[in-house]
């Protein structure tokens, strides 16, 4: 993988941590086969039905019910690009019964980025367990002609159509909101960028052809380009998607600092006991572990990984400082 400081973590500790989710097959039978806690377990997650976030968070629901608690239920608390579920958690029981999905960016990049950030994503969450890796897609929809195949192509589409060159991407101050921005830094092309309350809404706005493109995670896209409704132009990780291995890569296509994988992570509200984490640790590295599980992530482009909390700590401490001087570099802050 790239040195790029775009990358999220090293290789070794991405092998480390990807290998996390099989060893968790061989997790003690005390910690694999554990009597329900609670009634319900609540899973929430800051975006909506139909996207990445909801469904590991629904698959992953559907391994903790009957096992971690009597029931599991996901919900949906979008808004304010995924702040609105992660504030849940300050006043949300420390018991174990409320878990919190959510991708990187709203911890590791936010805190540059709002001025008045309602949570402070090292007291309000406490780690879980890394979730699941995915890599970002820019993808066109019929606003933009057939013959637009590669980022040079859209990018001479934009110049020569300044006033429909856009972007839209599932947050402002998103992942996926920095690719494109950086995408238009180094192009030196203005391409506009518009947020929606996840990718999703964005991506049916762009094959209704309102929007001219979407960047977001690959696994979003994989069902609209099957259908012929829209086109994957390039990809963010160090190598071709293999949910995409047709799809040339920013670094292949001259954009060598473009190279980058997020991951999704569970957290509990923050401080709890060390035996609620432990067992919330056990159970959902058993659920990430299971061959439905990660064959069902796998189709939306999900690499299903787990982790200890002390690694998903040491992970978001690590993304968040190397964020800092990435966000200065590009100037965004929620006012501009």
């Amino acid at each position: 993988m790239s040195d790029s400081p775009f990358q999220s973590v090293s290789r070794r500790d991405a092998l480390r941590l990807t290998a996390a989710a099989a060893a968790t097959a061989a997790l003690p039978g005390a910690l694999r086969a554990q009597a329900p806690a609670f009634d319900t377990v609540r899973v929430v997650t800051g975006f909506p039905p139909g996207g990445t976030s909801d469904t590991i968070c629904r698959r992953v629901a559907d391994r903790l019910r009957g096992n971690y608690a009597k029931n599991a239920v996901v919900e949906n608390r979008t808004g304010a690009g995924g702040q609105v579920a992660i504030d849940l958690m300050r006043a949300a029981p420390r018991d174990g019964s409320v878990i919190l999905q959510t991708p990187a960016s709203m911890l590791m990049i936010y805190p540059h980025i709002y001025r008045k950030l309602a949570y402070n994503p090292f007291e309000d969450v406490s780690p879980a367990s890394l979730g699941c890796w995915f890599e970002f897609g820019f993808a066109v929809g019929p606003m933009v002609p057939a013959s637009v195949r590669t980022l040079a192509d859209f990018i001479a589409w934009c110049k020569a159509n300044p006033a429909q060159a856009n972007f839209g991407s599932p947050a402002a101050g998103s992942v996926p909101h920095f690719i494109g921005a950086l995408l238009e830094r180094a192009s030196g092309v203005p391409i506009k960028h518009i947020a929606f309350r996840g990718t999703q809404p964005a991506i049916l706005d762009m094959i209704g052809g309102q929007i001219a493109a979407v960047s977001g995670p690959v696994g979003e896209f994989t069902q609209h380009v099957a259908a012929g409704k829209c086109r994957l132009i390039a990809t963010s990780a160090a190598q071709r998607s293999r949910f995409a291995p047709d799809v040339p890569t920013y670094a292949e296509q001259g954009y060598k600092d473009l190279v980058f994988r997020e991951w999704f992570g569970f957290f509990l509200p923050g401080k709890p006991a060390p035996e609620v984490v432990t067992r919330a640790n056990a159970a959902l590295r058993t659920a990430l572990a299971a061959p439905e599980v990660v064959e069902g992530l796998a189709v939306m482009g999900l690499e299903a990984a787990s982790s200890t909390p002390e690694e998903l700590r040491t992970m978001l401490k690590a993304d968040y400082d190397r964020w800092g001087p990435i966000v200065k570099t590009i100037g965004f802050t929620a006012d501009s």
